[in-house]
């Protein structure tokens, strides 16, 4: 019988295989927004067959099945309105046998599945799969019919694959769309292991409510979920144990309350579709969460949560000082406040500390000069003194530096800032740094970390453990010393002949104070005109 990690793989190479029946592996992520979406309406499809072979054995046939679900939704997740010539057929057929006008087909049937259920609008109907280019199908009837066939090779239902393979497939797929988009890949997608690490670390319990406001294709979310559920199932054998006779079953817990906002409408899509698949509910909005957060409370301020996980866009350059001086939501508090115009990273830090409880936790990553821009400069650095901020209130509980060539759209290292509003008394005045520049395989695209080294890195950040070349416990006195940088790398040398930053953070540095220069000096010369110098 085959083990959970063989179905995986088998899964893994079948759902990539579909993927590249259009044109190769080379092209396979252009058409990903159309990828996606058919191999979640064949989730869909298997899942309802599924679902009414189980009513047809209480009720005596598929057809009789079927009109009761048409009669009643509740019966059925999801209600698909395709209805095969013979009802034993299964309903994906009704795709599989479109033969003429397939791209228009396979639009109609789609928009039908949408309408029917109001939690699929705007996820599977987005996309025109007859889309045209200056006359050009995007996707011509040959390689849908391709994509089609492909795809219905395998079938996707209870019986066949569990929720949890058929979404790390799914997930799968995504990375492999990540590889082959360049530098729009960052966008939708975090390495795998950089999710595993802050999940864990972040230990979200059973019923709480978790939030990503730069959301991607869901992917951080699930990794709470899943880590959740993993710690749940190890704990299982040590409370049996120390049960006289053990448990007979072991015991329910609840879910985690999973909230995301997500700017890109297609990216929104994608999040919802890998929530559904993964078998988790959530509520994934749409929108601009630095201008507009969608999640308020009953008074209209911002809704707090019990952990928070982001990635988002680093060092984004497009937000004002107006954008901050504008907000009602108290998102931004004096002594912080405004980061500068050339890096957000700090005001979506801001953003992220206003959206959690009293006794929250979050975990953000960011580009390495996020933790040292404008520390041992000569005058005030505005990045610096929100870091500062951070610091003083005693909110930073620990700093992870990354590999690099971990990201998609990067081959910077990047870190990883852990926040905690209620840091344990032992922990207070103090920051935690991990420099895992070393805890790294090669790997082709990019680099990755294995699976012992997740587990080093995760185990040193819960424990607080110091290892030399590796983790170190720094008091705030040291930090202040040392003007508030708080990169890993600045403390912590992985070998003896390490006496450098590393270029890239270096590099990034220069670009903010020569844009820091320029809005300066434009300052300057307004200030000039306006004196008639």
């Amino acid at each position: 019988m085959a083990t959970t990690s063989e179905k995986s793989k088998s899964l893994e190479s079948w759902i990539w295989d579909a993927a590249c029946s259009i044109r190769g592996a080379k092209d396979a992520a252009k058409y990903k927004d159309y990828i996606l979406p058919l191999i979640f309406t064949k989730r869909l499809c298997d899942v309802f067959d599924d679902e009414l072979n189980r009513i047809a054995k209480e009720v005596g046939s598929r057809k009789k099945a079927f009109q009761l679900a048409k009669a009643d939704h509740k019966l059925v997740r999801f209600y698909l309105p395709l209805l095969p010539d013979d009802p034993e057929q299964p309903v994906w057929s009704v795709i599989r046998k479109l033969s003429d006008k397939i791209g228009e087909g396979v639009t109609t049937q789609m928009r039908a599945i949408a309408r029917e259920n109001p939690l699929l609008q705007g996820i599977i109907d987005r996309v025109d799969f007859n889309a045209t280019t200056h006359g050009q199908r995007d996707l011509d009837d040959d390689r849908l019919s391709n994509l089609i066939e492909a795809i219905s090779t395998k079938r996707l239902g209870l019986e066949d694959v569990e929720a949890d393979i058929i979404g790390k497939s799914y997930e799968y797929l995504i990375r492999k769309f990540a590889e082959g988009s360049g530098q729009s890949a960052g966008e939708f997608y975090t390495p795998p292991e950089v999710g595993t690490i802050m999940s864990r670390v972040l230990a979200p319990e059973p019923g709480m409510t978790v939030y990503d406001p730069t959301c991607g294709s869901g992917g951080l979310l699930v990794k709470l979920e899943t880590a959740m559920e993993e710690k749940r199932r190890a704990d299982i054998p040590v409370r049996q144990s120390k049960t006289k006779g053990g448990l007979e079953n072991p015991p329910s817990f609840a879910p985690l309350k999973l909230f995301g906002q997500e700017y890109v409408p297609e990216t929104w899509a994608m999040a919802n579709m890998n929530m559904i698949i993964h078998d988790m509910e959530g509520q994934i909005e749409i929108g601009d969460t630095f201008k507009n957060p969608k999640f308020r409370d009953k008074s209209g301020k911002i809704r707090t949560f019990d952990r928070a996980i982001a990635n988002p866009m680093w060092n984004q350059d497009w937000f004002t000082e107006a954008d901050y001086d504008a907000d009602e939501l108290d998102r931004f508090p004096a002594g912080a406040g405004f980061p500068g115009k050339s890096s957000a990273d700090w005001g979506w830090t801001q953003h992220i500390l206003a959206s959690l409880n009293d006794k929250g936790r979050a975990a953000v990553v960011w580009d390495t000069g996020a933790a040292s821009r404008g520390s041992g400069n000569a005058g005030t650095n505005k990045e610096k003194t929100v870091r500062q901020w951070f610091v003083d209130h005693d909110l930073i509980e620990s700093v992870l530096y990354l590999p690099e060539n971990l990201f998609y759209n990067t081959t910077a290292p990047g870190i990883v800032l852990f926040l905690n509003k209620a840091k344990p008394k032992e922990r207070k005045g103090k920051v935690f740094l991990v420099n895992a520049s070393q805890v790294f395989e090669k790997g082709d695209p990019k680099n990755f970390i294995p699976d012992a080294g997740i587990q080093r890195i995760a185990d040193t950040l819960i424990g607080w453990k110091e290892e030399e070349k590796l983790s170190r416990i720094i008091d705030h006195t040291e930090l202040k010393k040392n003007d508030y940088n708080i990169s890993p790398s600045r403390y912590i040398h992985t070998s003896d002949a390490e006496t450098y930053r590393p270029i890239a953070e270096i590099v990034e540095e220069l670009k903010v104070i020569e844009a820091e220069a320029r809005e300066t000096d434009k300052a300057l010369a307004n200030i000039l005109k306006q004196l008639g110098v």
